[in-house]
């Protein structure tokens, strides 16, 4: 199955009914654009479903140790400040600002956006419809977002206000004032 895109130009769900629907398709994840279209995505193969747990995994050590902030995985919707809900591979949210939220807003689809991101290409992802949700992410306030990309063996390292940089065959990504002391090895997620 590839990613499915429906225009829902006339039709308008509320955020209770995208929530409602999310809840009756568990099997199914679905996001929403800031335009309103709707996206059904499949599951991932075991391969990216590796890949992504590993990339929690380093993270959530880091954030163990440092206590400053908390994880999400890709089963996590995000209500972003433009009216989208995305999902990314693996977010981190600083403490103070997801203590901020309500306990009604913990529990749904929290309306904040991460301050750190990563998105993991799998082999059936469109590297262009990944590069707009990146975009879209620092346009909604994250702070740092890296898209890995095991096909072409580069990431892209996204941030505010600054272009776009591409690493070719890079060895480690660091968390850079963001994330202090975090890093992440990248061989074997693009070379392995």
């Amino acid at each position: 199955m590839t990613i499915l895109t429906l225009n829902l130009d006339t039709v308008h769900l509320t955020d209770e009914q995208f929530y409602e629907l999310c809840q009756n398709n568990r099997e199914l994840q679905f996001e929403r654009t800031s335009r309103g279209e709707l996206i059904i995505m499949p599951p991932v193969g075991g391969e990216s479903g590796n890949r992504e747990a590993d990339i929690i995994i380093d993270l959530g050590v880091w954030n163990r140790q440092t206590g400053l902030g908390y994880i999400f995985s890709s089963s996590t919707v995000f209500k972003l400040p433009n009216g989208a809900n995305r999902s990314p591979d693996a977010a981190w949210i600083q403490k103070k600002r997801w203590e901020a939220l309500t306990p009604e807003q913990r529990r749904k689809f929290p309306p904040i956006a991460p301050d750190f991101v990563v998105e993991l290409r799998s082999a059936t992802d469109d590297l262009e419809l990944l590069r707009d949700k990146m975009r879209e992410y620092i346009d909604a306030g994250v702070q740092l977002g890296w898209l890995i990309n095991p096909q072409q063996q580069q990431v892209e390292i996204y941030r505010p206000g600054v272009d776009v940089e591409v690493q070719n065959l890079p060895t480690k990504l660091r968390g850079e004032n963001l994330l202090p002391g975090f890093s992440l090895s990248l061989s074997s997620y693009l070379y392995g």
